[in-house]
């Protein structure tokens, strides 16, 4: 059943269409406009806590995705990214060594004194409170600075609402609230499980009730039913 349940997972690669908005509709507007053509500064930054939503945002950019906390030094980049060919979206910038820190500075004076590349990053705080050099500080806060707030249990509650009314799915609110209780918190996930429960019912042949409910998250991988918060 645990391979079932896997196999009906579907695929949902992060974009800018399928994000949950909540609160920052005006930052995803922003990031949108921002890709879709060459802004005035070619540096934009996202900052919130776990689970506002920052690296969905930055997987959906199209951009050479890095995250600091796997690569703290920045090493080991292919040449296209060392040679400027490749525009970056720099996840958990808290994270740089002051080897990492060293490159990203270069990398941010290069893209603002060349033009023609952008950098997109993501971090915990805004700029002047992050543990980073100086330097590297003053030139973040020079660019475009946009908070993102994580969404509301009520929020995540509508948007799986309307993803079941869009299913035609009989899934009642007393569900949506166990599984909002009992699964990964962040809306991706969550919006996987709805699309996965509604196969899950369809090929069993039966209806979505608690007892399928319990079934199913039972045999979810523990990384996908912990209620924890995703980046």
């Amino acid at each position: 059943m645990r391979q079932l349940l896997l196999d009906l997972l579907p695929e949902a690669p992060p974009s800018l269409d399928n994000f949950v908005p909540g609160g920052n509709g005006e930052a995803q507007a922003a990031l949108r406009a921002w890709l879709g053509a060459r802004a005035d500064d070619p540096c934009f930054l996202l900052w919130g806590d776990t689970g506002s939503g920052k690296t969905h945002l930055l997987r959906a950019s199209g951009l050479f995705y890095l995250d600091a906390r796997q690569n703290p030094a920045l090493a080991d980049l292919p040449q296209a990214a060392r040679d400027g060919a490749e525009d970056w979206a720099l996840d958990n910038l808290e994270a740089l060594d002051p080897a990492g820190q060293g490159v990203f500075f270069n990398r941010i004076n290069r893209v603002r004194a060349e033009g023609g590349g952008r950098l997109l990053c993501a971090a915990r705080s805004a700029p002047f409170h992050l543990a980073l050099r100086e330097d590297v500080r003053t030139r973040l806060g020079q660019g475009l600075i946009y908070r993102l707030e994580p969404l509301s249990d009520a929020e995540k509650l509508a948007a799986l609402e309307a993803q079941a009314k869009e299913r035609a799915m009989p899934f009642t609110r007393e569900g949506l609230s166990y599984l909002l209780c009992r699964a990964s918190r962040d809306m991706r996930t969550l919006s996987s499980l709805v699309a996965a429960l509604d196969r899950y019912s369809l090929e069993r042949k039966r209806p979505i009730t608690l007892p399928l409910l319990r079934e199913a998250l039972a045999a979810m991988p523990e990384s996908r039913t912990h209620a924890t918060g995703a980046l």
